[in-house]
């Protein structure tokens, strides 16, 4: 029998709903990376984490909550990023239009849209409570890294 043994890296730190928490996500992350050797579009991942966590905490954590960071990577495939929290609605893009006629236009409704621009997939998924909003990222453990421009949704 010829079987091909994949190492599976997993990560995760939970966080409470506090502003230093999304510093503190992004130095977890880079950390991580680092030492998995998975430099290659490490500034754009960096952003979507402070982009999903600061979601969370705005919109996702009740008072008293927190928040879990959940990292996963597979040698060769996709870098796995989850934010778990137990705050209810669905997250969604805004247009460009939308968040720029909308209160506050130039401080928020981009962070969504910052993901699908720079992860190579993103979504939502269900949790009791709340929900998981994930995206992925490409690389390889060279440092190469290719994109795959599908944006996956899930309700």
């Amino acid at each position: 029998m010829n079987e091909t043994m994949q190492h599976h890296l997993l990560r995760e730190r939970f966080y409470r709903r506090e502003r230093q928490s999304v510093p503190a996500a992004r130095e977890f992350v880079r950390a991580a990376a680092e030492e998995w050797g998975l430099g290659a579009r490490l500034d754009d991942v960096l952003l979507c984490v402070s982009e999903l966590t600061t979601n969370a905490l705005i919109h996702g954590v009740p008072p008293g909550r927190g928040f879990l960071l959940r990292l996963w990577w597979c040698a060769d495939g996709p870098l796995r990023i989850e934010v778990h929290d137990s705050g209810g609605g669905q997250p969604r893009v805004s247009a460009p239009a939308d968040a720029a006629r909308g209160a506050g236009a130039a401080e928020s409704g981009r962070g969504l849209l910052l993901v699908e621009a720079l992860a190579d997939t993103w979504g939502v998924g269900e949790r009791d409570p709340g929900k998981i909003v994930w995206c992925e990222f490409d690389v390889r453990a060279d440092g190469q890294a290719s994109r795959a421009r599908d944006v996956v949704r899930q309700a």
